[in-house]
């Protein structure tokens, strides 16, 4: 716990202002609340991290936490929220698994009167607002957490490289943006080249699968840039069971921040891998404080995320879960 109140502290430190919430529902002054978590999926390391800081923050923040799980389903998400919502809760947190398919369940909610919170993801603010439609987006900047793998990943390869990228779930805003950071940043330097990129769906066993049958499809490539840690793992599984060495024939980066990560880069399987925390818990309950007290709130709650190589993996790994 103690490691999750630094985080806490360092992410609080770390907002950034980018603009002033208007209309939508604020959280009520109540002693305990009734809080909908709806959670995408459990199936890796950074989703259970997120669920249990939710449950770590219930008690002292005085939230009756009910937590679904969608299982990987956009649509069930929307029904888990429909549920939620049906249940009269006083607070509704979750990260959206898809941009544009959760759009109902947040103007649902407004509808209703029930403040909302997103974390980790946002939605299509074509077609939802922050501040208007609901309260904020707390988490970290995708695009930036792209930009930063990709310059790992050039100063690794001297510049030169034929990467395949293994993308998250297609319409995700993390896969979205990770995607364009990481490619933009290539664009800048001629030698190096997308040979390949495809959609793992965030998955550890997608992902080695599909990096197996894009290693063979592309012998020329030396690279691979992971949208989470869970697919970049998997990939390491594949090159190693195409007879290469990832850390010498094939350089490895993602992004997360994973346990297992930091494990790869301190044996020199992997080059990089960029923060993204999943301990969103305390930094909700501070903003749905903040909100119940009428403060003004960001439309943004962006947190810093730092980079894990070679230099500090080892010297952090307290920090991967």
């Amino acid at each position: 716990m103690r490691f999750h109140h630094t985080l806490l502290a360092i992410a609080l430190a770390a907002i950034h202002f980018s603009g002033a919430a208007a209309d939508a529902p604020k959280v009520a002054q109540k002693a305990t609340y009734k809080v909908g978590f709806a959670q995408t999926e459990s199936n890796n390391p950074w989703r259970l991290a997120e669920t249990k800081s939710f449950q770590d923050v219930a008690a002292s923040c005085g939230w009756q936490v009910i937590f679904t799980d969608a299982g990987g389903s956009a649509a069930k998400q929307v029904a888990d929220i429909d549920s939620l919502i049906a249940q009269k809760v006083d607070l509704l947190v979750f990260p959206p698994r898809e941009d544009k398919p959760l759009i109902p369940a947040v103007m649902k909610a407004k509808k209703a009167g029930i403040p909302v919170i997103l974390v980790d993801r946002d939605v299509d603010h074509k077609l939802a607002k922050p501040g208007v439609d609901y309260i904020t987006f707390i988490g970290s900047d995708f695009i930036d957490q792209g930009r930063r793998a990709a310059q790992a990943l050039v100063k690794a390869t001297g510049g030169k490289a034929n990467i395949i990228e293994l993308e998250g779930s297609t319409g995700a805003s993390a896969a979205t943006d990770r995607k364009k950071g990481f490619d933009d940043e290539i664009a800048k330097n001629p030698g190096m080249k997308i040979v390949a990129s495809q959609s793992g769906d965030f998955n550890r066993d997608k992902g080695r699968q599909l990096a197996q049958t894009l290693l063979q499809a592309h012998p020329e490539a030396n690279a691979v840039y992971g949208h989470n840690d869970e697919m970049a793992v998997g990939a390491i599984t594949a090159i190693e069971a195409a007879g290469k060495t990832p850390g010498k024939d094939i350089f490895v980066v993602s992004i997360d921040g994973q346990r297992n990560a930091l494990d790869a880069i301190i044996a020199g399987k992997m080059v990089a891998t960029v923060q993204s925390s999943p301990y969103f818990g305390g930094i909700s309950c501070k903003t749905a404080q903040a909100s119940a007290k009428g403060e003004k709130i960001p439309t943004w709650v962006k947190v810093e995320d730092k980079i894990y190589d070679i230099t500090n993996a080892a010297k952090d790994i307290a920090e991967g879960f």
